[in-house]
């Protein structure tokens, strides 16, 4: 009996050992996020073991868990898609991204700790990462606008643009929101450029539904971007101050344009003007 304890101890101490030797790290490219922004978590795992590791099995091999500061445990909503075998050779790190906010529900502003959890099958051994900290913030209205989507049949499906701002790092961004009507369902939340303090900015909506936006990034830049019902943007430019301001215009068909300034051509343009010279019309993604 007491050779089978030994045995069980010097496992246990051999896969404990093993354990040690397998990094689970969370990472945030940012560290605040608006309300209903998406949340992407990077897990970085790291495997110094001296053998493969055999990933993906069970399904349930990556697990993520998120509380509030206070330590009430956000309630989840579903499982991210984390199904998919993996193999990690020893002295090798894999990094993989997930967006969390479909599966926790994710409240008001507030301080949350996100933590992930590896299960190594092999081993019937678990490995967490260290908490993480994110913050949700308020973002500040300052404008709003509903607008009409055409249906197979029957009547237009109602939507709301909202432009909101917030404090991101000490500096101001604005963000598009797109949602239905009644602000339950969003579509999309985006960041859409830095903003200076003292600007407003100005939008429109098209015949098509798209929304037409100039905002002011700088003491002399404009961004101007166009975007459909569905938050994917068609349109990037950056424009000047020149002898004139820049300003949204339409003309009697409904056209919607900027007006005065000077148009500044840049590589974050969407469309790249010279796309078609150089085959990139796929880049840069919106």
């Amino acid at each position: 009996m007491r050779k089978v304890v030994c045995l069980a101890a010097l496992l246990w101490a051999s896969a404990a050992g093993a354990l040690a030797q397998i990094s689970v790290e969370v990472l945030l490219d940012q560290d605040q996020f608006l309300r209903d922004e998406s949340l992407p978590v990077k897990v970085r795992l790291s495997n110094r073991s001296g053998q493969t590791l055999k990933l993906g099995q069970p399904p349930d091999w990556l697990t993520f868990t998120i509380q509030r500061r206070d330590g009430y445990a956000v309630p989840r909503l579903g499982d991210p898609p984390v199904a998919g075998e993996v193999s990690l050779d020893s002295a090798m790190a894999l990094t993989k991204t997930w967006n969390l906010l479909p599966y926790f529900d994710l409240g008001g502003p507030g301080r949350y700790l996100v933590t992930a959890t590896v299960h190594i099958k092999q081993w019937d051994r678990e490995a967490s990462s260290a908490a993480k900290s994110f913050e949700i913030i308020p973002g500040t209205k300052l404008w709003e606008e509903e607008f009409g989507v055409p249906t197979a049949s029957g009547p237009p499906e109602v939507r709301k643009y909202m432009l909101q701002q917030a404090n991101f790092l000490k500096r101001l961004v604005l963000y598009l929101r797109i949602s239905d009507a009644a602000d339950v369902k969003v579509f999309r939340v985006l960041p859409v450029g830095p903003l200076v303090s003292f600007s407003r900015p100005e939008a429109q909506i098209d015949k098509l539904s798209q929304l037409h936006l100039l905002f002011q990034t700088g003491a002399r830049s404009f961004s101007y971007l166009v975007v459909d019902p569905d938050g994917k943007i068609l349109l990037r430019q950056t424009h000047d101050y020149t002898a004139t301001r820049p300003v949204l215009r339409s003309n009697s068909q409904g056209r919607i344009f900027v007006n005065g300034g000077m148009r500044r051509y840049t590589e974050g343009d969407y469309p790249l003007p010279w796309a078609a010279a150089t085959n990139e019309v796929d880049k840069p993604k919106p």
